[in-house]
């Protein structure tokens, strides 16, 4: 299945990027693997993250990282609306 990003996706992409670029660059290139893979698993099996208090957003957890990745299911696509990292505080709200 092709998992498109939303625009909501952009800056927790840049962050992450950021992130593995200059607080913890010797990390960065398992963590692109790790977050390879799960794109991988993701547009092979659509349902494979857990429910979320919202009945139409998954989550995935992003292996040996503190990324998830936050999506919804569409007819022929995944839809990422956030790649979360897992030190910050966020709201159900900021799903939609």
């Amino acid at each position: 299945m092709k998992i498109v990003y939303l625009p909501s996706a952009r800056d927790d992409l840049v962050w992450m990027r950021t992130y593995y670029t200059r607080v913890f660059p010797e990390g960065s290139a398992r963590a692109g693997a790790h977050f390879r893979s799960a794109q991988h698993m993701l547009a092979a099996n659509p349902e494979i993250g857990r429910t979320t208090d919202v009945a139409t957003v998954r989550e995935l957890q992003v292996a040996r990282t503190p990324f998830s990745i936050i999506y919804r299911i569409k007819r022929e696509r995944v839809e990422v609306l956030r790649v979360w990292d897992g030190r910050a505080e966020r709201s159900v709200l900021e799903f939609e």
